[in-house]
């Protein structure tokens, strides 16, 4: 089948995929060995006798590409004589690619790489080779702060090389504002290892614990990089668990429902026989009073921290969630750390009995789970075949969940 000559439209398209697929990398790296080499396929000398118009002006539209290295030869046709035609578009470095793909391309490629290299310029100096380069950092875009990846100091300069690469797309979105305050943070955490600050406490304009939340992957991958540690050494809000002490006889101080950070909650003087674990917290406040029992609302993914309250591991562990991949998934976690648990109305038999009351799964968890039984294995598997459904906790009728869930309970405590 012979080929179609490819239009100066088609090839900025193949441009644009390639500065879409690999500017990370060149920004990264560096931005002056990428080649693109575009065949042109010029047309035959019966095709351009078929459509001379076209032929014609597809030259033309060649002979006038502007920054780009387009290489003619010579046709010695029969019937038309010697032409020149346009043969191949070479396009030598990330800069050259970039700006033929279009203006679009070319100006998110000058984003990322002047802040690749302000990046890589900044934490030179914060590395003890230099002073920190700050003249620049109002213009990401100035190429006075550009930096050969070399300069860095060995093992760091490849790390940080990786972490622009990993986390380019999110460095090229960035305001300029967000950006600069990234550098200083950085830089900051990186000059003061394990402060033991809070977020609010960072003498950094325009930072706030929604900024953070917003960019910590970058922040982290960064501030790795350069500090060769995973930490940033921040304060962060402690873990808190909200707990229902169902046994009056159990209540600290005489409170019912208290919510306190983990460690306050694994100091208490407490030895229940029986602790249910729901994800619901609706399930949580409807739990009748039980002698020997407590109820504590898991959190989701938060359960497996509860594997750090030395009072849980004496007692027989219930947990009850929705019947969909993710419960299963905070049932296995959960069994690492408290490996005395039991699971109820997790079964493909109660998944069966309201298919109705079924919905989509939005998320669904895709990981194997070592720690769960075969009961609850076919059930994870019942709700993967039927398309990842969920059947969420309250949506089982409480004069059936109520009764299942004391018969659970450890005799004497039982109904």
């Amino acid at each position: 089948m012979m080929a179609v000559p490819v239009t100066v439209a088609q090839a900025r398209e193949r441009a644009r995929k390639r500065v879409l697929q690999d500017q990370r990398t060149w920004a990264a790296y560096g931005g002056d060995e990428p080649v693109l080499d575009i065949v042109l396929h010029p047309p035959t000398e019966r095709a351009a006798l078929d459509d001379q118009a076209g032929a014609i002006a597809w030259v033309r539209s060649w002979r006038d590409v502007a920054g780009a290295d387009v290489r003619w030869g010579e046709r010695r046709w029969s019937r038309v004589g010697t032409q020149s035609v346009p043969e191949r578009c070479v396009l030598q470095g990330a800069d050259a690619i970039a700006y033929f793909a279009g203006r679009a391309s070319g100006r998110e490629w000058l984003v990322l790489r002047s802040r690749a290299a302000l990046l890589r310029a900044t934490f030179d100096g914060v590395l003890g080779a230099g002073p920190v380069v700050r003249a620049a950092a109002g213009s990401s875009t100035d190429p006075a702060v550009w930096a050969d990846p070399a300069s860095l100091h060995g093992d760091t300069a490849a790390a940080l090389a990786a972490a622009i690469r990993t986390h380019g797309l999110a460095l090229q979105r960035m305001s300029e504002a967000d950006f600069s305050t990234l550098v200083h943070v950085v830089e900051w955490l990186a000059e003061h290892p394990s402060s033991g600050w809070r977020i609010r406490q960072l003498p950094i304009r325009g930072i706030d614990t929604k900024w953070l939340e917003g960019h910590r992957s970058a922040v982290e991958g960064l501030h790795a990089a350069v500090s060769g540690r995973v930490s940033l050494g921040l304060l962060t809000a402690p873990d808190r668990v909200r707990v229902r002490f169902l046994d009056p006889e159990l209540r600290p101080g005489g409170l019912t429902d208290i919510t306190a950070p983990l460690e306050q909650l694994a100091a208490l003087d407490v030895a229940p026989s029986v602790v249910f674990v729901f994800e619901n917290l609706e399930t949580v406040f409807s739990m009748p009073e039980l002698p020997g029992a407590v109820v504590v609302h898991g959190s989701g993914y938060a359960a497996p921290r509860l594997g750090a309250i030395p009072w849980i591991h004496g007692a027989r562990v219930i947990y009850w969630g929705d019947l969909d991949s993710d419960g299963f998934a905070i049932l296995h976690a959960l069994r690492l750390g408290c490996p005395r648990v039991a699971s109820v109305l997790m079964n493909e038999e109660t998944l069966l009995a309201y298919r109705d009351l079924w919905v989509p799964e939005p998320k669904p968890a895709a990981g194997t789970y070592s720690r769960l039984t075969a009961n609850e294995l076919q059930a994870l598997g019942r709700i993967r075949s039927e398309g990842n459904v969920r059947l969420e906790q309250e949506r089982i009728p409480w004069e059936v969940a109520l009764p299942t869930l004391l018969d659970a309970v450890p005799v004497p405590y039982s109904r």
